[in-house]
């Protein structure tokens, strides 16, 4: 186990209602006091407040699933790096595989965001991955690559910087990169990290696994030495099953 610290991020996309968030904190909260490990919830944007005033003064960091990078202005439907931070929300997701492929958002946009949440005091949570047909095709780390430099490359180095290595061909399919596989990627990964940013930024930086991500399959993942948490869709929806990923990738026996 390295000195990284794990993360564990619930990445509830367009799930849940008031009721179901409240309901989800209560019954989360009492059962990871003193966890070795960071866990995150990123709601829907307008349950943001919400979640930030549930889980104050608690362990649980909350975060947005999105953001634009102009301070302010005519940007119909966007949320500023500035108005996630006033609320108090300190993690964003950035270029997450559902935001590049649903909304086409490009390499140079996700750098753009990943920026402007340094910039505005919030960690960016940073998200590659390949596609089925480039994995087929071989060309998993020559995607990697791309995706790692183009949003890296023009962020200031900081070992604060979360990456989350999501294959999208295992994102709510059940079907999950075998450990050795998602290991070399990430291993790949920081490699990469490495050479922009220096090894020893790169030995800090925390690099999550997704996709289809399950009590039953954490621990197997969390024994590979490059990786350091998961990002969580589905299974984060239920606070029993979010809770069994925990317990499961870290052993934690007060769970």
């Amino acid at each position: 186990m390295s000195d990284r610290r794990p993360v564990f991020a619930a990445n509830w996309k367009m799930n849940l209602n008031s009721e179901q968030a409240h309901n989800f904190v209560a019954e989360l909260l009492p059962q990871i006091a003193g966890a070795p490990a960071d866990i995150l919830i990123f709601p829907p944007a307008v349950y943001l407040p919400q979640l930030v005033a549930d889980t104050s003064g608690t362990p649980v960091g909350v975060g947005a699933q999105n953001l634009f990078w102009e301070r302010s202005g005519a940007y119909t439907g966007e949320i500023s790096v500035g108005m996630i931070h006033d609320i108090g929300a300190r993690y964003v997701l950035c270029g997450h595989s559902e935001r590049r492929h649903y909304f086409n958002e490009s390499a140079e946009m996700v750098t753009r965001k990943a920026r402007a949440a340094q910039s505005g005091g919030l960690v960016p949570v940073v998200c590659v991955g390949e596609t089925l047909a480039e994995r087929e095709a071989g060309e998993t780390l020559e995607t990697l690559h791309n995706d790692i430099v183009s949003s890296l490359s023009a962020v200031e180095p900081d070992p604060e910087i979360i990456v989350a290595y999501e294959p999208v061909w295992a994102i709510g399919t059940g079907r999950v990169a075998m450990p050795a596989d998602a290991e070399e990627a990430i291993a790949y990964l920081r490699q990469q990290i490495g050479r922009l940013w220096g090894e020893s930024i790169a030995a800090q930086v925390r690099i999550l696994y997704g996709g289809s991500v399950q009590p039953d399959n954490i621990a197997e993942l969390m024994a590979c030495p490059n990786i350091d948490g998961g990002l969580i869709g589905g299974a984060s929806l239920r606070a029993s099953s979010f809770l069994g990923i925990i317990k499961n990738g870290f052993a934690l026996t007060r769970i």
